[in-house]
Protein backbone atom coordinates (compact mmCIF):
# COMPACT_ATOMS: atom_id res chain seq x y z
CA UNK A 1 0.00 0.00 0.00
CA UNK A 2 2.84 2.48 1.02
CA UNK A 3 4.51 1.90 -2.60
CA UNK A 4 1.37 1.96 -4.24
CA UNK A 5 0.48 5.39 -2.85
CA UNK A 6 4.58 7.04 -3.32
CA UNK A 7 3.37 5.87 -6.87
CA UNK A 8 0.15 7.41 -7.03
CA UNK A 9 1.92 10.88 -5.58
CA UNK A 10 4.31 10.62 -8.14
CA UNK A 11 1.69 10.59 -10.87
CA UNK A 12 0.11 13.21 -9.67
CA UNK A 13 3.50 15.77 -9.58
CA UNK A 14 4.37 14.38 -12.76
CA UNK A 15 1.01 15.54 -14.38
CA UNK A 16 0.98 18.76 -12.36
CA UNK A 17 4.51 19.63 -13.75
CA UNK A 18 4.00 18.63 -17.51
CA UNK A 19 1.14 20.67 -17.36
CA UNK A 20 3.25 23.98 -16.40
CA UNK A 21 6.01 24.04 -18.80
CA UNK A 22 9.13 25.80 -17.76
CA UNK A 23 9.77 29.25 -18.87
CA UNK A 24 12.62 29.95 -21.33
CA UNK A 25 15.41 31.46 -20.71
CA UNK A 26 17.64 32.52 -23.78
CA UNK A 27 20.93 31.59 -22.08
CA UNK A 28 23.02 33.07 -25.21
CA UNK A 29 21.43 36.34 -24.86
CA UNK A 30 22.28 36.86 -20.99
CA UNK A 31 25.70 35.68 -22.04
CA UNK A 32 26.55 38.55 -24.45
CA UNK A 33 24.06 41.38 -21.60
CA UNK A 34 26.64 40.34 -18.93
CA UNK A 35 29.90 40.74 -21.08
CA UNK A 36 28.17 44.32 -22.31
CA UNK A 37 26.71 45.52 -18.16
CA UNK A 38 30.33 43.78 -17.12
CA UNK A 39 32.74 44.99 -19.31
CA UNK A 40 31.65 48.33 -21.33
CA UNK A 41 28.98 49.94 -18.37
CA UNK A 42 28.99 53.38 -18.77
CA UNK A 43 26.45 53.63 -15.03
CA UNK A 44 29.21 54.57 -13.23
CA UNK A 45 29.71 57.71 -15.12
CA UNK A 46 26.10 58.87 -15.21
CA UNK A 47 25.77 57.95 -11.81
CA UNK A 48 28.60 60.25 -10.88
CA UNK A 49 26.62 63.12 -13.10
CA UNK A 50 23.57 62.79 -11.82
CA UNK A 51 25.15 63.33 -8.00
CA UNK A 52 27.71 65.79 -8.79
CA UNK A 53 26.91 67.78 -11.57
CA UNK A 54 23.12 67.76 -11.18
CA UNK A 55 22.86 67.07 -8.11
CA UNK A 56 19.16 68.08 -6.22
CA UNK A 57 16.58 67.50 -8.81
CA UNK A 58 13.45 69.15 -7.24
CA UNK A 59 10.10 69.13 -9.58
CA UNK A 60 9.66 72.35 -10.59
CA UNK A 61 13.35 73.40 -10.81
CA UNK A 62 16.24 74.28 -13.52
CA UNK A 63 18.17 71.23 -12.26
CA UNK A 64 15.30 68.71 -12.99
CA UNK A 65 14.51 70.22 -16.27
CA UNK A 66 18.62 70.05 -17.31
CA UNK A 67 18.76 66.20 -15.70
CA UNK A 68 15.59 65.38 -18.16
CA UNK A 69 17.70 67.03 -20.93
CA UNK A 70 20.67 65.27 -20.30
CA UNK A 71 18.71 61.86 -20.08
CA UNK A 72 17.13 62.31 -23.32
CA UNK A 73 20.23 63.33 -25.07
CA UNK A 74 22.26 60.00 -23.70
CA UNK A 75 19.20 57.87 -24.81
CA UNK A 76 18.99 59.78 -28.31
CA UNK A 77 22.83 59.10 -28.76
CA UNK A 78 22.69 56.08 -27.90
CA UNK A 79 20.30 55.27 -31.11
CA UNK A 80 17.21 55.08 -29.26
CA UNK A 81 14.01 55.60 -31.51
CA UNK A 82 11.83 58.95 -30.41
CA UNK A 83 13.66 60.22 -27.05
CA UNK A 84 11.77 63.12 -25.57
CA UNK A 85 10.21 65.28 -22.85
CA UNK A 86 6.44 64.75 -22.14
CA UNK A 87 5.02 67.82 -20.03
CA UNK A 88 2.70 67.48 -17.84
CA UNK A 89 1.14 70.11 -15.53
CA UNK A 90 3.16 70.74 -12.31
CA UNK A 91 2.74 74.02 -10.49
CA UNK A 92 5.55 76.05 -9.09
CA UNK A 93 9.22 75.40 -8.23
CA UNK A 94 11.40 76.96 -5.58
CA UNK A 95 14.93 77.64 -4.86
CA UNK A 96 16.76 78.16 -1.89
CA UNK A 97 19.04 81.13 -2.59
CA UNK A 98 20.62 81.08 1.64
CA UNK A 99 20.16 79.70 4.80
CA UNK A 100 21.61 80.58 8.09
CA UNK A 101 20.87 78.73 11.56
CA UNK A 102 22.31 79.82 14.70
CA UNK A 103 22.45 79.99 18.56
CA UNK A 104 23.79 83.34 19.43
CA UNK A 105 23.00 83.37 23.13
CA UNK A 106 24.07 82.78 26.05
CA UNK A 107 26.69 81.31 23.72
CA UNK A 108 27.28 80.92 19.97
CA UNK A 109 26.67 77.55 18.16
CA UNK A 110 26.48 77.30 14.58
CA UNK A 111 22.76 74.44 13.93
CA UNK A 112 22.40 71.83 11.75
CA UNK A 113 19.27 72.76 9.81
CA UNK A 114 17.50 72.90 6.25
CA UNK A 115 14.40 74.79 4.85
CA UNK A 116 11.71 72.74 3.83
CA UNK A 117 10.92 72.68 -0.15
CA UNK A 118 8.70 75.43 -1.07
CA UNK A 119 9.39 77.18 2.73
CA UNK A 120 8.19 81.15 2.70
CA UNK A 121 11.32 82.92 2.62
CA UNK A 122 12.03 85.14 6.27
CA UNK A 123 11.54 88.87 5.82
CA UNK A 124 15.31 89.09 5.72
CA UNK A 125 17.33 88.66 9.22
CA UNK A 126 15.26 87.33 12.64
CA UNK A 127 16.58 86.96 15.49
CA UNK A 128 15.54 86.77 19.03
CA UNK A 129 14.35 84.38 21.66
CA UNK A 130 12.67 81.54 20.05
CA UNK A 131 8.96 81.08 21.74
CA UNK A 132 8.20 77.39 22.19
CA UNK A 133 4.21 75.97 21.11
CA UNK A 134 5.48 71.79 21.30
CA UNK A 135 2.64 69.91 22.69
CA UNK A 136 -0.09 72.48 23.40
CA UNK A 137 -3.47 72.34 21.70
CA UNK A 138 -4.48 74.49 19.10
CA UNK A 139 -6.30 76.79 21.29
CA UNK A 140 -3.50 77.29 23.92
CA UNK A 141 -1.78 78.45 20.64
CA UNK A 142 -4.19 80.70 19.64
CA UNK A 143 -3.60 82.31 22.83
CA UNK A 144 -0.38 83.34 22.29
CA UNK A 145 -1.06 85.04 18.97
CA UNK A 146 0.23 88.13 20.30
CA UNK A 147 3.68 86.28 20.94
CA UNK A 148 3.89 85.05 18.00
CA UNK A 149 4.14 87.48 15.27
CA UNK A 150 7.49 87.59 13.77
CA UNK A 151 9.04 85.07 16.02
CA UNK A 152 11.04 82.28 15.82
CA UNK A 153 8.66 79.30 16.71
CA UNK A 154 9.72 75.59 17.89
CA UNK A 155 6.33 73.72 17.21
CA UNK A 156 6.99 70.36 18.67
CA UNK A 157 8.01 68.82 22.18
CA UNK A 158 11.05 67.27 22.15
CA UNK A 159 11.37 64.32 20.28
CA UNK A 160 12.47 61.24 21.35
CA UNK A 161 10.29 59.39 18.43
CA UNK A 162 14.19 58.46 16.38
CA UNK A 163 13.64 56.18 13.46
CA UNK A 164 16.19 53.31 14.33
CA UNK A 165 15.30 50.66 12.46
CA UNK A 166 15.32 50.37 8.45
CA UNK A 167 12.39 47.91 7.32
CA UNK A 168 13.09 43.84 7.62
CA UNK A 169 14.88 42.46 4.16
CA UNK A 170 12.59 40.23 2.45
CA UNK A 171 14.94 37.91 1.24
CA UNK A 172 16.13 37.06 4.85
CA UNK A 173 12.36 36.60 6.06
CA UNK A 174 10.66 33.22 5.67
CA UNK A 175 9.09 32.35 2.11
CA UNK A 176 5.34 33.34 2.65
CA UNK A 177 2.74 31.72 0.17
CA UNK A 178 0.53 34.52 -0.17
CA UNK A 179 0.84 38.78 0.35
CA UNK A 180 -0.43 40.13 3.94
CA UNK A 181 -3.52 41.60 3.91
CA UNK A 182 -3.28 45.14 3.99
CA UNK A 183 -3.47 46.88 7.47
CA UNK A 184 -6.27 49.02 7.70
CA UNK A 185 -4.82 53.19 7.84
CA UNK A 186 -6.09 54.96 11.40
CA UNK A 187 -8.25 57.40 11.30
CA UNK A 188 -7.05 60.82 11.86
CA UNK A 189 -7.97 62.82 14.90
CA UNK A 190 -7.76 66.44 15.92
CA UNK A 191 -6.49 69.38 14.40
CA UNK A 192 -4.63 68.54 10.90
CA UNK A 193 -1.62 69.62 9.78
CA UNK A 194 -3.64 72.32 7.50
CA UNK A 195 -5.08 73.81 10.37
CA UNK A 196 -1.15 74.31 12.68
CA UNK A 197 -0.68 75.67 8.79
CA UNK A 198 -3.02 78.49 8.88
CA UNK A 199 -2.79 79.07 12.68
CA UNK A 200 0.78 80.20 11.84
CA UNK A 201 0.19 81.84 8.84
CA UNK A 202 -2.41 84.14 10.64
CA UNK A 203 -0.48 84.94 13.67
CA UNK A 204 2.39 86.10 11.41
CA UNK A 205 5.12 84.21 12.85
CA UNK A 206 8.54 84.69 11.40
CA UNK A 207 9.35 81.15 11.23
CA UNK A 208 8.79 77.72 12.04
CA UNK A 209 11.28 74.94 13.39
CA UNK A 210 10.93 71.51 13.82
CA UNK A 211 12.98 68.62 14.57
CA UNK A 212 14.05 65.69 12.21
CA UNK A 213 13.45 62.46 13.49
CA UNK A 214 17.11 61.40 12.33
CA UNK A 215 19.71 60.79 14.82
CA UNK A 216 23.44 61.94 14.54
CA UNK A 217 22.35 65.18 12.61
CA UNK A 218 20.20 63.34 9.66
CA UNK A 219 17.87 65.57 8.96
CA UNK A 220 14.48 64.23 6.99
CA UNK A 221 13.99 66.88 4.66
CA UNK A 222 10.58 67.05 2.54
CA UNK A 223 8.34 69.90 2.07
CA UNK A 224 4.73 71.11 0.25
CA UNK A 225 3.60 74.17 -1.47
CA UNK A 226 1.09 75.20 0.92
CA UNK A 227 0.21 78.02 -1.75
CA UNK A 228 -1.05 81.52 -0.10
CA UNK A 229 -0.93 79.73 3.92
CA UNK A 230 3.06 78.95 3.43
CA UNK A 231 5.25 80.27 6.36
CA UNK A 232 9.11 80.06 6.80
CA UNK A 233 10.08 76.61 7.87
CA UNK A 234 13.38 74.82 8.75
CA UNK A 235 13.95 71.39 9.64
CA UNK A 236 16.42 71.38 12.44
CA UNK A 237 19.09 68.55 13.80
CA UNK A 238 16.81 66.75 16.45
CA UNK A 239 19.68 66.94 19.39
CA UNK A 240 20.36 70.27 18.88
CA UNK A 241 16.53 71.25 19.14
CA UNK A 242 15.93 69.42 22.11
CA UNK A 243 18.70 71.39 23.91
CA UNK A 244 17.23 74.19 22.72
CA UNK A 245 13.58 73.13 24.01
CA UNK A 246 15.34 72.02 27.07
CA UNK A 247 17.17 75.64 27.53
CA UNK A 248 13.74 76.87 27.25
CA UNK A 249 12.17 74.96 30.04
CA UNK A 250 15.29 75.68 32.35
CA UNK A 251 14.31 79.32 31.99
CA UNK A 252 18.14 79.90 29.90
CA UNK A 253 18.09 83.47 28.19
CA UNK A 254 18.23 81.27 24.46
CA UNK A 255 18.68 83.93 21.22
CA UNK A 256 19.15 82.36 17.54
CA UNK A 257 19.02 83.69 14.46
CA UNK A 258 17.79 82.86 11.43
CA UNK A 259 17.73 83.63 7.33
CA UNK A 260 15.89 82.05 4.61
CA UNK A 261 16.48 83.17 1.02
CA UNK A 262 13.99 81.43 -0.98
CA UNK A 263 12.08 81.99 -4.03
CA UNK A 264 9.36 80.66 -6.05
CA UNK A 265 9.64 79.62 -9.76
CA UNK A 266 6.43 80.28 -11.72
CA UNK A 267 8.06 81.01 -15.16
CA UNK A 268 8.00 77.45 -16.17
CA UNK A 269 5.34 75.12 -14.30
CA UNK A 270 5.67 71.99 -15.59
CA UNK A 271 6.78 68.93 -14.83
CA UNK A 272 9.02 66.83 -17.44
CA UNK A 273 9.21 62.57 -17.98
CA UNK A 274 11.82 61.47 -20.54
CA UNK A 275 10.84 58.55 -22.42
CA UNK A 276 12.15 56.76 -25.73
CA UNK A 277 11.94 52.98 -27.08
CA UNK A 278 13.63 49.93 -28.60
CA UNK A 279 10.21 49.54 -30.97
CA UNK A 280 9.19 45.87 -31.57
CA UNK A 281 10.30 43.64 -34.39
CA UNK A 282 7.34 40.89 -34.49
CA UNK A 283 4.62 42.39 -36.89
CA UNK A 284 1.86 40.64 -34.07
CA UNK A 285 3.53 42.01 -31.35
CA UNK A 286 5.33 45.06 -32.37
CA UNK A 287 2.64 46.53 -30.54
CA UNK A 288 2.73 45.35 -27.20
CA UNK A 289 4.85 47.43 -24.74
CA UNK A 290 7.17 46.51 -21.95
CA UNK A 291 8.18 49.05 -19.76
CA UNK A 292 10.81 50.40 -17.06
CA UNK A 293 10.81 53.34 -15.23
CA UNK A 294 13.20 55.00 -12.13
CA UNK A 295 12.10 58.84 -10.86
CA UNK A 296 14.32 61.22 -12.13
CA UNK A 297 13.42 63.65 -9.39
CA UNK A 298 14.92 64.35 -5.90
CA UNK A 299 14.26 66.15 -2.41
CA UNK A 300 16.85 69.12 -2.56
CA UNK A 301 19.10 68.61 0.85
CA UNK A 302 21.19 66.08 -0.66
CA UNK A 303 21.86 64.69 -4.17
CA UNK A 304 19.28 62.12 -4.16
CA UNK A 305 21.99 59.23 -4.93
CA UNK A 306 20.06 56.31 -3.11
CA UNK A 307 16.87 58.00 -3.84
CA UNK A 308 16.98 57.70 -6.82
CA UNK A 309 19.87 58.50 -8.62
CA UNK A 310 20.99 55.00 -8.57
CA UNK A 311 17.88 53.82 -10.02
CA UNK A 312 17.83 56.02 -13.11
CA UNK A 313 21.54 54.81 -13.66
CA UNK A 314 20.63 51.70 -13.80
CA UNK A 315 17.23 51.97 -15.69
CA UNK A 316 18.92 53.64 -18.72
CA UNK A 317 22.39 51.59 -18.57
CA UNK A 318 19.89 48.65 -19.04
CA UNK A 319 17.74 49.99 -22.35
CA UNK A 320 22.01 50.89 -23.77
CA UNK A 321 22.78 47.49 -23.21
CA UNK A 322 19.92 45.97 -24.72
CA UNK A 323 20.56 48.60 -27.65
CA UNK A 324 24.62 48.08 -27.69
CA UNK A 325 23.61 44.21 -27.98
CA UNK A 326 21.67 44.58 -31.20
CA UNK A 327 18.42 43.19 -29.38
CA UNK A 328 15.30 42.91 -31.51
CA UNK A 329 12.53 42.71 -29.19
CA UNK A 330 9.46 40.85 -30.36
CA UNK A 331 7.84 43.52 -28.26
CA UNK A 332 8.71 47.75 -27.84
CA UNK A 333 10.67 48.02 -25.21
CA UNK A 334 10.33 51.71 -23.58
CA UNK A 335 12.13 53.54 -20.85
CA UNK A 336 10.56 56.00 -18.59
CA UNK A 337 12.49 58.40 -16.03
CA UNK A 338 9.37 60.09 -13.97
CA UNK A 339 9.52 63.42 -12.40
CA UNK A 340 7.16 64.49 -9.48
CA UNK A 341 7.34 61.13 -7.55
CA UNK A 342 8.49 62.71 -4.54
CA UNK A 343 5.16 64.87 -4.17
CA UNK A 344 3.05 61.86 -5.22
CA UNK A 345 4.13 59.69 -7.96
CA UNK A 346 2.77 62.80 -9.75
CA UNK A 347 4.58 62.41 -13.15
CA UNK A 348 3.71 58.13 -13.31
CA UNK A 349 0.14 58.95 -12.41
CA UNK A 350 -0.21 61.70 -15.29
CA UNK A 351 1.05 59.26 -17.95
CA UNK A 352 -0.83 56.08 -16.83
CA UNK A 353 -3.86 58.27 -17.08
CA UNK A 354 -3.19 60.36 -20.46
CA UNK A 355 -2.00 56.68 -22.22
CA UNK A 356 -3.54 53.65 -20.59
CA UNK A 357 -7.05 55.00 -18.48
CA UNK A 358 -10.44 55.23 -19.96
CA UNK A 359 -12.65 54.15 -23.02
CA UNK A 360 -10.40 56.35 -25.48
CA UNK A 361 -6.94 54.04 -24.35
CA UNK A 362 -8.59 50.55 -24.23
CA UNK A 363 -6.38 48.94 -26.87
CA UNK A 364 -3.14 50.48 -25.39
CA UNK A 365 -4.83 49.34 -22.17
CA UNK A 366 -4.58 45.52 -23.69
CA UNK A 367 -1.99 45.37 -25.76
CA UNK A 368 -0.01 46.68 -22.52
CA UNK A 369 2.30 43.89 -21.23
CA UNK A 370 4.71 44.94 -17.99
CA UNK A 371 6.38 47.76 -15.93
CA UNK A 372 9.42 47.64 -14.28
CA UNK A 373 10.30 50.10 -11.97
CA UNK A 374 13.22 50.61 -9.54
CA UNK A 375 13.27 52.64 -6.52
CA UNK A 376 12.92 52.00 -2.94
CA UNK A 377 15.77 50.83 -1.62
CA UNK A 378 19.64 50.71 -2.97
CA UNK A 379 22.87 48.93 -4.93
CA UNK A 380 22.24 45.22 -5.46
CA UNK A 381 19.12 43.73 -6.91
CA UNK A 382 18.13 40.77 -4.82
CA UNK A 383 15.01 39.55 -6.06
CA UNK A 384 11.40 41.03 -7.30
CA UNK A 385 8.25 41.84 -5.15
CA UNK A 386 5.70 40.00 -7.03
CA UNK A 387 2.69 41.85 -5.91
CA UNK A 388 0.87 38.67 -4.80
CA UNK A 389 0.89 37.43 -8.71
CA UNK A 390 2.16 33.89 -8.43
CA UNK A 391 2.32 33.60 -11.95
CA UNK A 392 4.68 36.05 -12.35
CA UNK A 393 6.62 35.23 -9.90
CA UNK A 394 7.27 31.71 -11.17
CA UNK A 395 8.00 33.43 -14.44
CA UNK A 396 10.74 35.55 -12.64
CA UNK A 397 11.81 32.98 -10.79
CA UNK A 398 13.42 31.18 -14.01
CA UNK A 399 14.30 34.91 -15.25
CA UNK A 400 16.68 35.53 -12.22
CA UNK A 401 18.27 32.06 -11.76
CA UNK A 402 21.15 32.88 -14.00
CA UNK A 403 22.02 35.90 -11.67
CA UNK A 404 22.60 34.02 -8.25
CA UNK A 405 26.21 34.91 -8.71
CA UNK A 406 25.68 38.42 -8.96
CA UNK A 407 24.18 38.82 -5.51
CA UNK A 408 20.41 37.65 -7.06
CA UNK A 409 18.46 35.85 -4.10
CA UNK A 410 14.85 35.26 -4.67
CA UNK A 411 11.92 36.55 -5.25
CA UNK A 412 9.07 37.23 -3.26
CA UNK A 413 5.21 37.20 -3.83
CA UNK A 414 5.08 40.53 -1.14
CA UNK A 415 3.97 43.25 -2.69
CA UNK A 416 5.80 47.03 -1.72
CA UNK A 417 4.01 50.73 -2.35
CA UNK A 418 4.80 54.37 -2.12
CA UNK A 419 6.53 54.04 -5.62
CA UNK A 420 5.99 54.41 -9.76
CA UNK A 421 4.80 51.10 -10.29
CA UNK A 422 1.47 51.58 -8.09
CA UNK A 423 0.32 54.12 -11.10
CA UNK A 424 0.29 51.07 -13.06
CA UNK A 425 -1.14 48.94 -10.68
CA UNK A 426 -3.98 51.52 -10.05
CA UNK A 427 -4.03 51.72 -13.51
CA UNK A 428 -5.02 47.85 -14.18
CA UNK A 429 -1.52 46.16 -15.47
CA UNK A 430 1.01 44.48 -14.12
CA UNK A 431 3.90 46.42 -12.35
CA UNK A 432 6.68 45.08 -10.59
CA UNK A 433 9.56 46.80 -7.82
CA UNK A 434 12.97 45.16 -7.17
CA UNK A 435 14.37 44.06 -3.64
CA UNK A 436 17.69 45.75 -2.86
CA UNK A 437 19.77 47.01 0.06
CA UNK A 438 17.89 48.33 3.01
CA UNK A 439 20.56 48.40 5.38
CA UNK A 440 20.60 52.15 6.64
CA UNK A 441 18.23 53.36 3.99
CA UNK A 442 15.20 54.37 5.81
CA UNK A 443 17.47 55.39 8.70
CA UNK A 444 20.18 57.29 7.64
CA UNK A 445 19.51 58.08 3.93
CA UNK A 446 15.88 57.89 2.86
CA UNK A 447 14.43 61.60 2.00
CA UNK A 448 17.66 62.78 4.11
CA UNK A 449 20.47 65.86 3.99
CA UNK A 450 23.12 62.59 3.50
CA UNK A 451 22.21 60.87 0.40
CA UNK A 452 25.25 61.44 -1.25
CA UNK A 453 27.39 59.46 -3.65
CA UNK A 454 29.40 57.24 -0.81
CA UNK A 455 25.84 55.75 -0.15
CA UNK A 456 26.41 53.66 -3.26
CA UNK A 457 28.85 51.07 -4.66
CA UNK A 458 28.28 51.70 -8.31
CA UNK A 459 29.89 48.02 -8.70
CA UNK A 460 26.55 46.77 -7.63
CA UNK A 461 24.55 48.90 -10.12
CA UNK A 462 26.20 47.47 -13.14
CA UNK A 463 25.01 44.22 -11.67
CA UNK A 464 21.12 45.75 -11.72
CA UNK A 465 21.30 47.47 -14.82
CA UNK A 466 22.75 43.62 -16.30
CA UNK A 467 19.74 41.74 -14.24
CA UNK A 468 17.28 44.25 -15.31
CA UNK A 469 18.38 44.26 -19.35
CA UNK A 470 17.58 40.84 -19.01
CA UNK A 471 14.16 40.73 -17.53
CA UNK A 472 13.52 43.46 -20.25
CA UNK A 473 14.74 41.66 -23.06
CA UNK A 474 12.99 38.04 -21.59
CA UNK A 475 9.57 39.50 -21.49
CA UNK A 476 9.29 41.47 -25.03
CA UNK A 477 10.18 38.26 -26.26
CA UNK A 478 7.48 35.62 -24.39
CA UNK A 479 4.75 34.76 -26.67
CA UNK A 480 2.38 35.94 -24.06
CA UNK A 481 2.29 38.98 -21.93
CA UNK A 482 3.08 39.04 -18.04
CA UNK A 483 -0.18 37.55 -16.96
CA UNK A 484 -2.77 40.10 -14.92
CA UNK A 485 -4.22 39.60 -11.42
Amino acid sequence: MRRFLILMLAIALGVAAAGQSPEPVDRGMVAKIRAEGLERSQVGPMFDHLAHVTGPRLTGTPALEHAAQWARERLAGWGLSNPRLETWDFGRGWQLDGFVVEMIEPRYMPLVGYPEAWSAATAGEISGAPVSTGGKSVDDVGAMRGRLKGAIVLTQPIETRFIREDRPQPTEQPETTAPPAPAAAPRPSGPTARDWQTLYHDAGVGVVLKPSRGEHGTLFVLGRDQGDQAVPSVVVMAEQYNMIARMIAHGVPVRLRVRVDARYLDQDTNGYNVLAEIPGSDPALKDEVVMLGAHLDSWHSASGATDNADGVSVAIEAIRILKAVGAAPRRTIRVALWSGEEQGLLGSRHWVDRNLAGEANRAAHDRFSVYFNIDNGYGPIYGFYAEGNQAAKRIFDAWLEPFKDLGARRNVIEGIGSTDHVSFIRGGVPGFNPIQEYTDYDVRTHHTNVDFYERVDPETLKHAAVIYASFLYHAAMRDERIPRM
